[in-house]
């Protein structure tokens, strides 16, 4: 995959504190499209992933930055890195803010598994090849739904 040049989005998110965060979400639950994103959150907690099917808070740490995975690294990497599910939850108390920049190769380049990473019968293929930009049109044709693009991609 040529990474001469790539792609990145940023993201600023705002949740103002819900009277009934029972009742909201912040973002629903998903994984990153890309290979990378970096997110810097304030004070307070929001951030949850999906670890062994249980939602795990991620506390957040003062000036630290947290790094995810995202389904290009798992399509890249022949599924040996996992693209992370996570989500966003609101509270009643205070304004939550992120920021998240999300890293991903040019929109017309084939994302498929690393050729080093394949052979034909110990590590086949674990995915099909798309471009970023079809992949970015499928994600925005379905709901976030966990891996729905990557269960499509599967070989």
């Amino acid at each position: 995959m040529e990474l001469e040049s790539g792609s990145q989005l940023l993201v600023v998110n705002f949740y103002p504190p819900c009277p009934q965060p029972e009742f909201a979400m912040g973002i629903p639950p998903h994984s990153d499209h890309g290979l990378l994103t970096l997110l810097i959150q304030n004070e307070l907690g929001g951030l949850q992933i999906l670890h062994n099917d249980k939602w795990v808070p991620i506390s957040p740490l003062p000036n630290s930055i947290i790094v995810n995975t995202g389904d290009h690294m798992e399509i890249v990497s022949n599924g040996r890195y996992k693209s992370v599910v996570h989500r966003a939850v609101v509270n009643n108390k205070a304004t939550r803010i992120s920021i998240g920049t999300a890293h991903g190769p040019p929109a017309d380049t084939i994302v498929r598994p690393a050729p080093e990473l394949v052979d034909g019968e110990t590590h086949p293929a674990a995915y099909r090849g798309i471009t970023y930009r079809e992949y970015l049109v499928l994600q925005q044709s379905n709901q976030l739904n966990r891996k729905s693009c990557l269960d499509k991609l599967r070989v």
